[in-house]
């Protein structure tokens, strides 16, 4: 991993030299290590998810809203809607805002796919700085963009960053202690917290959309500098060794041989844990979820959706050291009957305020939070050192398969209710 590879080689020389310095004091040395590669991967977390949650943040505004140059210093509080049916009850868009969410997932889901196939020839660090520069680039173009289609390009380019980071750094807890695992997803959900919330803040406070997502692009720069200038070299009693971190990320992610689980440990794991990490993720129905006697115009309603359930996911990804879930299975069934409700209350409209579908929107991204840190959890604890590299990078498959197939779902889904009388 670039400037670190040099570090675990003379690690490695130093390791058979004698010498009369006074011994460092390990303990600390060791306190020191993990606060740092502790903080390192809850920013680096952080930093990935950023601009892919910023995107799904700012979808309303990118399919309703067209940026006219030279008046572009507000935000219009009620983008006009291009109704697909004048009287239908649900405000809708001309395109869902499931679009948004497949141009941020499809590329994702592409990467995650083919990883196994290809990436192990590319090193860890030309990776991050793949990863970093297309976070960049999607803050750009999207912000100076003057049509949907460009804009998507943008979106694309943040799905490229998000899922190229994923696969790399989950990939790269294999040859550190399991508890990073807990630091960066609870990044994650920081990401999720913090990117929605700093959208809403900066939008409500009237700065446009376009100076909104420029200022965001110092993530990017805090991701490279967390991977580059944060981390620690592995230490040899971390999974997988200094020697085999060194190599490791021209090992093909492939073996020959199926990945053996530890003595004791579930043989179910690949096809029951990696199930139950797929939400129902219900953008459609946050985007039709439009109360009118309130006084949040509907892109406000939308961005305080995003902002509730990335809360949710927040806290819960943040609780692994309080609460550990064995049994993930219940988690989707819990958010398949919050599904169950929302579009139950879209057709029947029996949800008298909005307040009480940010309650059920905030318990969704706790449910999704809690799915997401147990589940990789569960895979640390139940794979092998020599195949956990390989259960992470596959594992992160699922959860992006399962979103893109709701937003799939969610294009009719979204059509066929905007028809509504």
């Amino acid at each position: 991993m670039g400037g670190r590879a040099g570090s675990w080689r003379s690690l490695s020389d130093s390791e058979g030299e004698e010498t009369t310095s006074d011994p460092q004091p390990p303990l600390l040395d060791h306190q020191g290590a993990h606060w740092k590669n502790a903080v390192g991967f809850w920013l680096l977390g952080l930093c990935n998810n950023f601009s892919y949650v910023v995107m799904l943040s700012a979808a309303h505004d990118i399919l309703s809203h067209e940026r006219v140059p030279g008046n572009q210093s507000h935000v219009d509080p009620g983008p006009t809607p291009i109704p697909l049916n004048s009287s239908s009850r649900f405000d809708c868009n001309s395109v869902s805002t499931a679009a948004v969410l497949l141009a941020d997932i499809l590329p994702t889901f592409g990467i995650k796919l083919l990883a196994p196939l290809g990436l192990h020839l590319l090193p860890y660090s030309p990776r991050v700085l793949v990863s970093g520069l297309c976070a960049a680039g999607s803050f750009i173009l999207v912000a100076f963009s003057h049509s949907v289609g460009t804009s998507l390009c943008g979106v694309v380019l943040a799905s490229i960053s998000s899922g190229l980071g994923e696969v790399t750094f989950l990939s790269l807890t294999a040859f550190y202690p399991r508890a990073v695992i807990s630091w960066w997803s609870s990044g994650t959900g920081g990401a999720g917290l913090l990117g929605a919330l700093s959208y809403l803040g900066l939008t409500q406070a009237g700065l446009s959309p376009q100076h909104t997502l420029l200022s965001m692009l110092g993530i990017p720069v805090l991701l490279l500098a967390s991977y580059f200038l944060l981390l620690t070299s592995p230490e040899p009693q971390d999974p997988g060794g200094e020697e085999e971190a060194e190599t490791a990320a021209r090992q093909p992610l492939i073996g020959t041989e199926a990945p053996a689980s530890k003595p004791g440990s579930s043989s179910g794991l690949s096809l029951q844990e990696r199930w139950t990490v797929f939400k129902v993720w219900m953008v459609a129905v946050f985007e039709l979820l439009f109360f009118r006697n309130t006084s949040l115009s509907h892109a406000q309603q939308y961005r305080w959706y995003q902002m509730l359930y990335q809360a949710g996911v927040f806290a819960s990804r943040s609780s692994l050291h309080c609460c550990r879930i064995r049994y993930t299975w219940a988690l989707a069934v819990l958010q398949c009957l919050n599904l169950a409700i929302l579009l139950a209350d879209m057709w029947f409209s029996f949800l008298p305020s909005i307040y009480l579908v940010f309650l059920i929107i905030l318990y969704e991204g706790l449910l999704g939070g809690a799915a997401y840190v147990n589940t990789f959890h569960n895979i640390a604890l139940e794979t092998s050192n020599e195949h956990r590299e390989f259960a992470m990078a596959a594992a992160c498959i699922s959860d992006t398969l399962g979103i893109s197939l709701s937003g799939l779902l969610a294009l009719p889904l979204h059509d066929f209710l905007c028809r509504l009388s």
